[in-house]
């Protein structure tokens, strides 16, 4: 197996950027999006040689930052279940709904698929040290997989976060640092000292490759449904990586002929505490203005603006999608019904999913009959102060 990546280009100018070489925003200060041969990959990459490799992200190596085998920092991350939910189906009147259910994952999140595809393509091109800000489980799995390849990493986070990520940092070594105020305050700090530390920052589509790991997860649902894409995807949306990852998978493989034109609806949850999204797409913006005084016991949706915002009302519009707002009230509320009719103990980003599908319902924007994949992005382990002052 062997990466097929050919370039870098900017989301904002289709500038181009050299892919052998680090980098971070582009000139115009936009994400940049890594470019394959996809036809040089699917010589290799068949339905076929999929049938013969292991059940995690790096099967799809042709289109991703691949270091090769011997180089590879893993911890066998993505190849997540993809369950049927039928006692929620019995009991809301469904009939195909489905759950990704990410917490799986190691450190028990979505995020280790960015943030292994992330680390593997800075060290490969001579990145040694690390910085993010996080509202927590971007954190933990940067301080997993910095353990593993031995280097530094340099956490950023929320002092109210909860307990489980900040004594996930500290436990894998990393160097945990706290700061009164949000996401986007740690953001600042990591900008302000990256270059004089000599830091790579790894923060949210503020570097190439988050974004192709958490693309596998359109790769896999395509799998899973045996190329038959679903109806309508509901996504947990806070910097939105996954969500415009998928978006870009479904391309790529449609460049590869794995797949039609069909694309599924995308659905952006947020709650009403921290709705940057909703109210942008609502209000028929491109950008979202920033959230002012964001709150949520959902620290993954705590995010009050998204670099990639307008990748992400893109994905939406063009899907014929939606975006949709709940309480912290509701999305508890469902977390509980989540984990009482499926076994599955959902962080509440996985429950807000499932409160707005029941709303999107309700108002006839989603059909019954419609195939259904919600996400569940992390383990409720993680969320215990929400679950218990709820």
């Amino acid at each position: 197996m062997k990466s097929s990546l050919t370039h870098l280009t900017c989301s904002a100018t289709g500038e181009t950027y050299d892919a052998n070489q680090l980098h971070n925003l582009s000139k115009a200060g936009k994400p940049l999006l890594a470019c394959y041969d996809l036809q040089k990959a699917s010589e290799t990459l068949t339905l076929e040689s999929l049938k013969l490799r292991v059940w995690n992200m790096w099967r799809y190596a042709e289109v991703l930052p691949w270091p090769g085998a011997e180089k590879l920092v893993t911890l066998n991350e993505g190849g997540t279940p993809l369950l049927r939910a039928s006692r929620i189906e019995q009991k809301f009147g469904f009939k195909n709904l489905l759950i990704k259910d990410e917490s799986v994952n190691p450190t028990g999140s979505f995020k280790a698929r960015g943030l292994a595809a992330a680390i593997n393509a800075a060290l490969q091109r001579g990145s040694l040290s690390f910085a993010i800000p996080t509202a927590g489980n971007a954190g933990g799995a940067l301080a997993s997989y910095a353990a593993l390849a031995g280097v530094p990493a340099h956490i950023f986070m929320p002092a109210d976060t909860p307990l489980a990520f900040k004594t996930e940092c500290e436990a894998s070594g990393a160097h945990l640092n706290l700061v009164d105020g949000l996401i986007s305050d740690c953001g600042k700090i990591v900008a302000e000292r990256e270059e004089k530390e000599g830091w790579f920052n790894v923060s949210t589509l503020k570097e190439p490759y988050r974004i192709e790991g958490k693309k596998t997860m359109g790769y896999e649902i395509a799998e899973q449904l045996n190329f038959n894409l679903p109806d309508v995807i509901v996504y947990p949306t806070g910097g939105g990586t996954g969500l415009i990852g998928m978006w870009k998978a479904f391309d790529e493989m449609e460049s590869m002929g794995w797949i039609g034109v069909k694309r599924p609806r995308m659905v952006s949850v947020q709650t009403e505490g921290c709705a940057p999204i909703v109210k942008a797409f609502q209000e028929d913006k491109t950008h979202a203005d920033f959230w002012d005084n964001a709150h949520t016991c959902a620290s993954g949706l705590r995010v009050p603006a998204a670099i990639g915002d307008f990748l992400i009302l893109e994905a939406v519009r063009k899907s014929n999608g939606t975006a949709v707002a709940v309480s912290d009230k509701e999305m508890m509320r469902y977390s509980r019904e989540m984990a009482a009719l499926t076994g599955i103990f959902p962080a509440p980003e996985g429950g807000a999913c499932l409160a707005a599908t029941l709303k999107l319902l309700k108002s006839g924007e989603i059909d019954k009959n419609d195939q259904i994949v919600l996400f569940n992005t992390g383990s409720g382990y993680k969320y215990l102060e929400a679950y218990q002052t709820d």
